[in-house]
């Protein structure tokens, strides 16, 4: 006889499942659930499956799946692009960086006489901001 192990569930669900306790606490049983809530667990459904969302949150996974689909950006809309290509040249000292967040809007920054550590240290960071 097979024993499952318990799965590890993300910081982030754990997090928004604190959220859900909390707030069913305050409340009366079968009361809606506010529009925030079903917002942060649609993003988390995007990201970690309806599934692992659904059973984390102790949620309906037929209704997390409608709010899934009333939340999904239409189609042909980006949800969020990662950088196709970067590349960092020995000894450049001129370079320009563009990108474009997941609303669509494009930034474009021209440097002169950066140096490399510098150039990455600055990619690093509007990298991890975009997560």
């Amino acid at each position: 006889m097979r024993t499952k192990t318990p799965a590890k569930v993300p910081s982030a669900l754990t997090a928004v499942s604190k959220q859900f306790d909390r707030w069913r606490k305050r409340h009366r049983p079968r009361q809606r659930l506010p529009q925030e809530l079903w917002r942060q667990a649609a993003t988390l459904a995007r990201q970690y499956g309806l599934n692992p969302t659904a059973r984390a949150l102790g949620l309906n996974y037929h209704f997390l799946k409608r709010h899934l689909a009333k939340t999904t950006p239409p189609e042909g809309i980006p949800t969020q692009a990662a950088p196709d290509f970067i590349e960092l040249l020995p000894g450049a000292v001129e370079c320009t960086i563009e990108w474009t967040d997941s609303g669509g809007v494009t930034v474009r920054m021209h440097l002169q006489g950066a140096s490399l550590p510098e150039l990455a240290s600055l990619i690093h960071v509007f990298r991890s901001r975009q997560s």
